[in-house]
């Protein structure tokens, strides 16, 4: 009897594995560097804090950088790699073209400064520093504080092919949304949170001009924009403007990391199709309810979201190694 017990138990964790193999179980943990660079927190905490007093962009920059780099090839700094030899890394995708230079800038200048303490040097992987870059520039922005896990090594692999389909796109609906954030072993609530990151940060014109230009046979802005706000975004962004202008995402508190998005979703501000379905969806609706009434709920379920991110497709043993510039592999 035991023996066939532990042979479903086997069987089970197999298959959890199978389905969803960028989930499987790694040993992340707070305070991992205890023992090899115990000041690490601290001393990334102040890069990053430098970073975002010279610019506020290194805010939604290293959010959109750690989100991108976890949903493609797992969060193990494979988007930092540049090109080399005339192939294409992962960050030459174009869907990662419009990723800014002050999210790749602010985890370099915090490598930098873990890798100037004698003890420290190539102790600490790009992957784990991205990580904490990320929870203290949301912190920064007025977002909540939280505990990181740390652990993660960095990938070995970094190709523009990898990235095709793992990223969600302007005009998803929320089944599309759903089935992209299930892959990696993320709810709907996880979604829901995670999107909330476009409170801080900026579009470019091209990203949304279907929806203000052409949207339909029958009409040129998209009904579920709020008027208003469609003709605001059509004089910041006319047919002929220059594409790569951009716009805040959040038209009320763009610097302030905070559940205004769920507001603005109310109102039919949301910039893109993506966003304004999380309250046109009966599905997804109370959530955002919910949590327009509630930030300290959205707050709660946000970090549980981005600490479940985190876990997503972790390198360790062979799978990963600590690189020395978290631009070219070792």
């Amino acid at each position: 009897m035991n023996r066939f017990i532990n042979l479903v138990f086997f069987l089970s964790v197999s298959l959890s594995s199978c389905l969803f193999p960028g989930t499987a179980s790694v040993k992340l943990r707070r305070n991992y560097y205890h023992k090899t660079c115990p000041n690490v927190e601290n001393i990334v905490s102040a890069a990053v804090t430098k970073k975002f007093q010279q610019t506020f962009v290194t805010a939604p920059a290293t959010i959109r950088l750690f989100f991108h780099d976890c949903f493609v090839l797992g969060c193990d700094a494979s988007i930092m790699i540049a090109s080399s030899d005339g192939s294409k890394a992962e960050k030459d995708h174009p869907d990662n073209l419009s990723l800014a230079g002050d999210g790749f800038d602010t985890v370099i200048k915090a490598k930098e400064a873990v890798d100037a303490v004698p003890s420290c040097r190539n102790k600490v992987s790009c992957a784990d520093i991205l990580a904490m870059a990320t929870r203290d520039v949301i912190a920064l922005a007025g977002g909540p504080s939280y505990e990181v896990e740390l652990g993660r090594l960095d990938g070995l692999s970094s190709t523009a092919g990898s990235v095709d389909g793992k990223l969600p796109q302007p005009f998803f609906n929320l089944n599309q949304l759903n089935s992209l954030f299930a892959a990696n072993g993320l709810t709907q609530k996880n979604m829901i949170a995670l999107s909330a990151a476009h409170t801080i940060g900026f579009s470019h014109c091209s990203k949304f001009a279907n929806r203000i230009h052409n949207f339909s046979r029958e009409t040129a802005v998209d009904p579920a924009l709020n008027q208003g706000y469609a003709a605001q975004l059509r004089g910041m962004c006319p047919k002929n403007v220059d594409t790569r202008i951009a716009i805040d995402m959040d038209p009320k508190t763009p610097r302030k990391f905070d559940n205004v998005y769920f507001l603005n979703l109310k109102k039919g501000k949301g910039l893109f199709s993506s966003d304004q379905v999380l309250f046109h969806d009966p599905r997804s609706k109370p959530t955002v309810n919910t949590w327009a009434n509630d930030s300290h709920a959205f707050k709660r379920a946000f970090i549980a979201a981005i600490t479940k991110l985190g876990r997503v497709g972790v390198k360790t043993g062979k799978n990963g190694n600590i690189r020395r510039n978290c631009a070219a592999f070792n």
